[in-house]
This record gives C-alpha cells, sequence and structure tokens, in this order.
C-alpha cells in the first residue's frame, strides 16, 4: 500500500458485531440516520499527523501483540477509492479495487475515541496483498457473488473465527454506503466516540486516495470469547462464492494453498 493513502475504518455496518465486540454502549448516545445505518466512521491512519494515527500500520503478513492488552481480529473488505475534492470537502469517491483486510482492534473499556484502539504502531492492521478490481460498484455487479470468511489457525488446528458472511449481508453497500460516507466525512464532528474527519484530510495533504474498511462481520462463538495470542495465524479470505464454496476455501486455507482467480487472502502471524 501507498503510505500517502489516508486510511478510516466504519463501525456498526454489520448487524450485531458491535454486540459481541462489547462496544455498543459506546454509541448509545450517537444519534443515525435510520436503524440499520452504521454508527460512524473511525481514522486509521492519517499522513503527516502528529498523533500516533501518523504511523503506518498496514501489514500483509504480522500482526503486532500487545502484553498488557486484548486484542482481536476483526474481519472486514476494504475499499480502495479515488477521491477529488472541492472548496476544502469531499466531492466523489470512486471505489476502485476490494480486499481482505483485518482491522485488528484492542478491547478495553473507557477508551475515548474508536481510534484509540486501532492503531497502537506498525503492523496492527491488516490488508490482503491482492487487490481485486472493482468494474462497477452497483447491484449486479461481480461483487454481488462475494463472500468472507475468517479464521485462526492456533496450535496446528484450523478454527473459525467469523461467520461466512456475503457481502450483500453489510447494512449500507453500493451507491447508499457511497453517500453515507461522503456525507459523513464531511460533516461528522468530535463527538462521544467519533471524531472530525475533515481536517484530517487537509493535514494529510488532500490525498488522491484512501483506504475504507467498511465494517467488520459477526464472530463465531469461538471468534467472540478468544483473543488473539502470539503465534497464532490468522487468515481473512474474500472469495467469488459462484466459483468456490465454503469448504473449498477451508481446505485452500489449511493447506496455503490460496493463489487462485477471484481470491483475495490476508494470512498474518501474531508475534
Amino acid at each position: 500500500m501507498n503510505e500517502s493513502i489516508i486510511g478510516f475504518g466504519i463501525a456498526g455496518n454489520f448487524a450485531h458485531h458491535l454486540e459481541q465486540a462489547g462496544e455498543s454502549a459506546d454509541f448509545v448516545d450517537v444519534v443515525v440516520d435510520d436503524a440499520d445505518a452504521p454508527k460512524g466512521i473511525f481514522p486509521t491512519y492519517v499522513p503527516n499527523s502528529e498523533t500516533f494515527l501518523k504511523t503506518y500500520p498496514f501489514s500483509s503478513d504480522s500482526i503486532q501483540s500487545l502484553q498488557d492488552k486484548n486484542i482481536q481480529m476483526e474481519p472486514e473488505v476494504a475499499l480502495l477509492w479515488d477521491v477529488t475534492y472541492q472548496d476544502g470537502k469531499i466531492k466523489t469517491l470512486t471505489p476502485t479495487h476490494f480486499a481482505a483486510y483485518n482491522d485488528c482492534s484492542i478491547r478495553v473499556e473507557g477508551a475515548k475515541k474508536i481510534s484509540h484502539k486501532k492503531n497502537w504502531g506498525e503492523n496492527s492492521k491488516g490488508i490482503s496483498e491482492t487487490l481485486l478490481p472493482i468494474e462497477a460498484f452497483k447491484p449486479g455487479s461481480k461483487l454481488d457473488n462475494y463472500s468472507l470468511t475468517s479464521f485462526i489457525k492456533r496450535d496446528g488446528v484450523l478454527i473459525q473465527y467469523g461467520e461466512n458472511s456475503e457481502l450483500l449481508g453489510y447494512s449500507y453497500f453500493y451507491d447508499k454506503l457511497i453517500d453515507w460516507i461522503i456525507h459523513k466525512l464531511n460533516t461528522q464532528e468530535d463527538t462521544g466516540p467519533l471524531e472530525d474527519l475533515l481536517s484530517m484530510f487537509k493535514t494529510a495533504n488532500y490525498p488522491k486516495q484512501l483506504l475504507i474498511s467498511i465494517g467488520a462481520t459477526r464472530y463465531t462463538n469461538f471468534g467472540e470469547t478468544n483473543y488473539l495470542k502470539k503465534d497464532d495465524i490468522l487468515y481473512v479470505a474474500v472469495y467469488d462464492h459462484t466459483k468456490y464454496n465454503h469448504e473449498q476455501i477451508t481446505r485452500m486455507l489449511e493447506h496455503d494453498d490460496f493463489k487462485k482467480d477471484g481470491l483475495s487472502v490476508l494470512k498474518q502471524t501474531v508475534y
């Protein structure tokens, strides 16, 4: 990934994930547009920032553990966007690629901002080396055919970590997602767990691209109740479910044989 990009994530764009992650109370006072709307957008990386967000956190092969903190994998799909500006605000966003992503997060109560749980240094986020092109971002496009799944390999045993979920399961997707993101980037205020975002684009010298992870899927019981340990191997796979079924994907990951068409796979080792 180009270090001139700016990175964000979306909170609450997949039903019941926030409850599983113990974060729903953080957003109790956040006003949303409708019952299904995401809760907001948080920064993960801001070039030229004078805060911890200046550290480039993305890795395609490793995750940095924390001795005194619990961390969880957050399996997501990330979208790379071209961005244009007008009068210092976001004018257009055009998604160009998508990829498997790990919005790895610290689980701690009382954090003032979501971002405080998202970037704790180098190798605290994950994105696949394989970015798949987006030819069209609308109903009926190839993205209709994609699903997201995740696993952890612990002591040599592959265990399902997040539910196998179609990308169409996101609450906001396609044009509805684009309109919502542009609105939030331009208007979100520094309140509660959220932050003013527009000023961050100025800090980053109005980058031409941004990376947005669009929300974590629901956990399995194992994923909800198990934090990451050193030497765990993490897998997030975004795959074309018209070409491969979930059993085939599982076998590919078990044997580390996933260099195939229609796949974006992220594999990270916790150190």
